[in-house]
């Protein structure tokens, strides 16, 4: 067990700006991963402290983490009794921190060498009591909208903060004890929740620095994040969650808003398409028995409100209990294709290339996605879109999904207006480096004529040695996403020919051995008509503000 530590300056005489709080239970390869970013770090190591809080790993870890602090100042290991679950680790840590903030990571991920000194920095310069660094995600995907921009004060409900409901944050440590905010002990799942979400409702000041790099999320193979929940107890960890919603707010919109963010989340996309038919009957049997009655005591219709039509579908399909009809809509998702074949490309002497695509989503060889239009009565005294006060406007319905019938379910639940407004194509390049880029997108029209320009100067900054790569489309169509690999006839391509000088470095597209389409792009040479292509730009840009 470890023995009291209580907060007190550095014996160096400099004042510790943060602790880092890391729980730690016989790691592997990828912690000398970690302990290598924090001795890489800007800021003064007198400046900083590492908790390395072990949960009771026993030999050889302990001699392991004693050789780690013996040569680092700065590092302090808290030998404590197992838990089995990290919410105790980091509790103890949060009790023996020094520095005035407090920054959470574990012992699979890294941190990028100049994140303690700007989160120190940016919570500084505003008061912030919990600071939300940039995560990048290391063999795993992340939510983007969170880390857009910097907000040096973000709203709960109004700012993208429930993307991210990780613990590896700073948090003003004062703060932290003078809430009484810490994480659950034991095996409680989603316990990053419960801590984040306290933290989140009794905060002054949240500020998200999303300019700069800060955390390394690295996916590890057979991490609890990866296995199937047990319903029976995850749920009730979930209902906990959502009662510290309730305890919070109004019934009204923030509050359905915020439950929205479980529902989608944790419920709905779990009986979506190829998961919901991978799952054998048994275990799908017993997720409905906890999530139909769980929706229907805690998740109202005003929740459905911001939900996309494909979940608004599942909601009504849970509260009425459905389940054969649940089980055809994801056997009906799960026999979805789409594909994206380019029709036409063609390179403009202004260093354009421009091509037309072909996107198909279809179900046994039919269109999969298939719509009309209806008249809809509006209540009475209401205004349609263009004004007209009469009672019938005109919308757009789903018909092709196979629902056994509509009775009993919301009227107008397969209105998809909003969804088809939303319709996005989208072209991405992923090189050699994993790196993924978007090159052009549009919101389309035809799904059968979409036309894109694609400026490989603006694409590839001077510098980016990217050798190009594959091509595939991110498709947005009414609520559903789909992403392929970008398919061509190779006469198709031979037409358009090798990039002229204003495209830069020279550009080929090709069809790959997997029958994708590729971008291959000179480097190093080229760089002559990079900065030719580079010049021209900038004297249009020059002329058309004159």
């Amino acid at each position: 067990m470890s023995q009291s530590i209580q907060p007190e300056s550095s014996s160096s005489g400099h004042s510790i700006r943060v602790s880092v709080v890391v729980p730690v239970f016989r790691p592997g390869a990828s912690f000398d991963d970690l302990i290598a970013s924090l001795d890489r770090q800007t800021l003064d190591p007198a400046a900083f402290e590492v908790l390395l809080c072990d949960d009771g790993s026993g030999e050889p870890t302990g001699e392991s983490l004693a050789a780690i602090a013996r040569t680092r100042p700065n590092v302090r290991v808290l030998s404590l009794e197992h838990s089995g679950w990290p919410g105790m680790p980091r509790n103890h840590g949060v009790d023996a921190a020094r520095g005035k903030y407090v920054q959470f990571v574990d012992q699979d991920d890294y941190l990028f060498d100049g994140a303690l000194e700007k989160l120190c920095d940016y919570a500084d310069a505003n008061a912030s009591d919990v600071v939300v660094g940039k995560e990048v995600g290391i063999g795993r995907p992340l939510p983007s909208r969170i880390f857009r921009r910097d907000i040096a004060r973000a709203v709960l409900g109004t700012d993208p903060l429930l993307e991210m409901l990780t613990p590896h944050k700073m948090f003003r440590t004062a703060f932290l004890r003078a809430n009484g905010i810490r994480f659950p002990e034991g095996r409680v799942r989603l316990e990053d929740h419960l801590f984040v979400m306290q933290a989140y409702f009794a905060a002054s000041t949240i500020s998200i620095l999303a300019s700069e790099p800060c955390y390394a999320w690295v996916k590890q193979p057979g991490s609890a994040s990866s296995a199937r929940i047990e319903p029976e107890s995850y749920f009730p960890h979930l209902e906990t969650v959502l009662d510290i919603v309730e305890a919070h707010t109004e019934p009204g919109r923030l509050r359905d808003r915020l439950l929205r963010h479980w529902f989608r989340g944790k419920i709905l996309k779990r009986i979506a398409g190829p998961r919901m038919v991978k799952y054998p009957e048994e275990y799908r049997d017993r997720l409905l028995d906890v999530v139909v009655p769980l929706t229907q005591r805690r998740f109202g219709p005003g929740v459905d409100a911001g939900l996309g039509v494909a979940h608004r579908i599942r909601a009504a399909l849970l509260r009425a209990d459905r389940r054969d009809d649940l089980l055809r809509l994801a056997e009906f998702e799960s026999g979805v294709q789409c594909r994206a074949t380019v029709t036409a490309a063609r390179w403009s002497r202004g260093g354009g290339l421009h091509l037309t695509l072909r996107v198909d989503i279809t179900h046994d060889g039919k269109d999969a996605l298939v719509f009309e239009t209806v008249e809809l009565e509006t209540p009475s005294g209401a205004k349609t879109s263009g004004g007209d006060p009469s009672r019938v406007k005109k919308s757009t319905r789903l018909t092709s999904l196979p629902l056994s019938s509509l009775e009993g379910l919301p009227t107008n639940l397969l209105v998809a207006d909003r969804e088809l407004r939303n319709d996005r194509v989208d072209v991405l390049l992923r090189d050699e480096s994993g790196t993924e880029r978007i090159l052009s997108g549009r919101r389309p029209r035809d799904l059968s004529k979409v036309a894109l320009s694609i400026d490989p100067v603006r694409s590839f900054d001077r510098t980016d040695d990217s050798r190009g790569g594959p091509l595939s489309v991110k498709v947005r169509r009414a609520g559903w996403a789909f992403d392929v690999p970008l398919e061509a006839d190779p006469a198709v391509l031979a037409r358009a020919g090798r990039s002229p000088i204003l495209a830069g470095r020279t550009c080929t597209l090709t069809v790959g051995d997997g029958g994708a389409v590729e971008l291959h792009r000179e480097w190093p040479g080229g760089s002559f008509k990079d900065a030719a292509g580079r010049t021209v730009r900038r004297i249009r840009r020059l002329v058309r503000r004159h």
